[in-house]
C-alpha cells in the first residue's frame, strides 16, 4: 500500500475515533531539544519531580524507547468547557481534571488506533503514550505540525488554541511526514503578565515548574512554601490561567467527550462545601477523576492553604 495511503487511512481512523489533530514526523534523536532539556534539569526548574532526570536518554530519541522506529504519529484530544464552577469564592479545579481521568480516556482510543493500524498494515512495532513515559510530547507535537510550543510553554493550534490533552504512537511504520507550524506567539505577553506566581520566564518559553501552580497544586508532595501563601488565585487542582488569557483559545470549541463531563455534583458546590470536604464526598466525586493522583489528604492540604490566616 503507498505511504501516502497509509497516512490518510490513520489520520482518518484517528478522527473517527475522536481525535481533533493528527500529525506524523521522523522518529529521531532531539538533539537542540535535550540541550535545553539539559539546561531546564540544571537550573532546577523541575522542583521535586525528581523523575523528569530519569531516563534521559529514553526521553530525548525515541528510538530507544521503541528499537527500528521510523514515525511518530502525534495526536491531540480536545477537552475545552466553558462549564465552571457555579460559586465564584470556591476553590477552583483546572478543567482537564473536572470529569474521568484523560489517562485512562485517550490510552484506550490509541490503543484502537493502533489495533487498527495493526489489523490494516500487518505487522507492527510499536509503543503508545499518553504522558506517563519519558516522551518530550511537546516537541514532538510541534515538529508534527499540530501548533507551536507558545511562551507558555504549551502547544497552540492556530485554529483552536491549547485545551488539548496530547499523546503519541512510536512505531516502525514509515509514513508521510508533516511539517511543523511557525511561532504566532508575536510580541504578546499575556500569559508571562497573568502568571500569579510570576513562573514563565520574562521573555517566555521558559516555565520554572517550582513555582506553577499545577505543580504545587499537585506535583508537590511536600508543604506549599509559605511564599506563594497569597499568589494561588484560589486554586486548589492545577491551574488555567495561561490558557485563560491566551488570544489563541478564542478559537477553542466545546469538546464531545461523554467522559470528560464532570460529577453532577463538582460544579454547584460552594465554597463552604469545599472547606468541609470529607473522604466518602471526595471518592465519590472523583471516583474516576486526575484528582484522586493526590489523594483525599492532597486536596485538603490544598484547600486549607488557600483559606487566609486568621
Amino acid at each position: 500500500m503507498p505511504i501516502q495511503q497509509q497516512t490518510d487511512q490513520i489520520r482518518t481512523e484517528a478522527q473517527r475515533l475522536g481525535f481533533d489533530f493528527v500529525g506524523f514526523t521522523k522518529a529521531e534523536r532531539l538533539d537542540a531539544e535535550a540541550r535545553k532539556l539539559e539546561q531546564w534539569l540544571h537550573q532546577g526548574a523541575h522542583g521535586q519531580m525528581g523523575y523528569m532526570e530519569n531516563h534521559f536518554d529514553l526521553r530525548v530519541d525515541p528510538t530507544l524507547l521503541v528499537p527500528g522506529a521510523k514515525t511518530v504519529i502525534c495526536l491531540a484530544y480536545n477537552y475545552f468547557t466553558d462549564d465552571l464552577q457555579e460559586d465564584p469564592e470556591a476553590p477552583k479545579i483546572s478543567r482537564y481534571a473536572y470529569g474521568t481521568d484523560y489517562h485512562f480516556v485517550v490510552k484506550d482510543k490509541l490503543k484502537a488506533l493502533f489495533q487498527y493500524m495493526q489489523d490494516t498494515f500487518g505487522e507492527i512495532d510499536g509503543r503508545c503514550f499518553v504522558d506517563s513515559a519519558p516522551v518530550m510530547e511537546r516537541e514532538w507535537a510541534q515538529r508534527a505540525g499540530l501548533g507551536w510550543n507558545g511562551r507558555n510553554t504549551l502547544t497552540i493550534h492556530p485554529k483552536r488554541g491549547s485545551y488539548f490533552f496530547l499523546a503519541e504512537i512510536i512505531c516502525d511504520l514509515p509514513l508521510l511526514y508533516d511539517d511543523p507550524i511557525r511561532d504566532h506567539c508575536g510580541t504578546c505577553r499575556r500569559c508571562i503578565d497573568a502568571c500569579p506566581t510570576e513562573a514563565i520566564a520574562p521573555e517566555g518559553y521558559f516555565l520554572d515548574a517550582s513555582k506553577c501552580i499545577s505543580y504545587l497544586s499537585i506535583e508537590l508532595r511536600a508543604e506549599i512554601p509559605s511564599e506563594f501563601k497569597d499568589q494561588m488565585q484560589n486554586w486548589m487542582f492545577g491551574c488555567d490561567v495561561c490558557q485563560d488569557v491566551c488570544p489563541w483559545n478564542r478559537f477553542a470549541e466545546r469538546h464531545k467527550e461523554p467522559a470528560f463531563e464532570p460529577h453532577p455534583e463538582l460544579l454547584p458546590m460552594r465554597k463552604s462545601a469545599w472547606e468541609a470536604l470529607n473522604e466518602e464526598t471526595f471518592s465519590k466525586i472523583f471516583k474516576k477523576s486526575a484528582v484522586k493522583r493526590i489523594k483525599y489528604e492532597g486536596l485538603k492540604r490544598n484547600i486549607q492553604f488557600l483559606k487566609p490566616d486568621q
